[in-house]
């Protein structure tokens, strides 16, 4: 079976969405959005009302907004991640992010073909909370081989 790798990102805003504290981080997406879909190994990405996630709050703070895509691999992940434009703007995620005092980025194997939900996303960062990286969920600082 060939397996993709899902993940998910959360962060908590500053200010709401529409707020022009915010407006240099929500006037990139588009652009950002197009890019990842335009890069090697991009498989899928969940998106709202629109063309990204910013309409979705699946957590009871409507300031957390979600960001969950499947990849074909760990390395073109990293490579849209943190080899491209993307990496540019997340350098500047204090200015629109508060710090985020529990996981907020979670990775896991998936088979390909499954379109993960949020309700599977949430308890892949919950399991990072409760037990770290493992094959069930981890991050970019150990990784895991699909099973």
């Amino acid at each position: 079976m060939t397996h993709h790798l899902a993940q998910l990102n959360i962060g908590r805003l500053l200010a709401p969405i529409d707020d022009p504290l915010i407006a240099d981080f929500a006037g990139q997406l588009d652009e950002i959005n197009a890019l990842a879909e335009r890069s090697p190994g991009f498989v899928w990405r969940l998106t709202g009302e629109g063309n990204d996630a910013t309409s979705l709050h699946p957590f009871s703070d409507n300031l957390i907004i979600v960001n969950m895509s499947v990849w074909e691999s760990i390395n073109t992940l990293k490579d849209f991640a943190f080899k491209s434009v993307h990496a540019v703007v997340m350098r500047r995620r204090a200015d629109w992010f508060e710090k985020f005092p529990t996981a907020y980025l979670a990775l896991w194997w998936i088979d390909a073909g499954h379109v993960p939900t949020i309700d599977e996303a949430k308890d892949r960062l919950r399991s990072l909370d409760a037990h770290g990286d493992t094959a069930y969920a981890f991050t970019f600082r150990k990784l895991f081989d699909p099973s």
